[in-house]
């Protein structure tokens, strides 16, 4: 079991950053590709960007192409999303998510652990 917890939430004014921050504990030799995903209230969970291990592959939604950057530090089991020109309709829960597989898949369904989550707001 793979265990998440995410930090780096807040409050920030439109085109604003934030960088989140997701340290992994436990059986990480199990956890391969990592994602970050978000849901805002009274919509689904919602794929945001993915990073392999091995090679450091990436890929994002189109929402946030341009503007968010994953990243990882395999020696400290933790990745990161940085997070620029934010507007308000990047107000989400943000949640960390490990894979046992290095692929990246946009479906939340094919995740394996999950973090609690950390709440990004943007509001002026």
């Amino acid at each position: 079991q793979v265990q998440l917890v995410e930090s780096g939430g807040g409050l920030v004014q439109p085109g604003g950053s934030l960088r989140l921050s997701c340290a992994a504990s436990g059986r990480t030799s199990r956890m391969f590709a990592m994602g970050w995903f978000r849901q805002a209230p009274g919509k689904e969970r919602e794929f945001v960007a993915a990073i392999t291990k091995a090679r450091g592959s990436t890929y994002y939604a189109d929402s946030v192409k341009g503007r968010f950057t994953v990243s990882r530090d395999n020696a400290k089991n933790t990745v990161y999303l940085q997070m620029n020109s934010l507007t308000p309709e990047d107000t989400a829960v943000y949640y960390c998510a490990s894979s046992v597989t290095d692929s990246l898949y946009v479906s939340a369904s094919a995740w394996d652990s999950w973090g609690q989550g950390t709440q990004v707001t943007v509001s002026s």
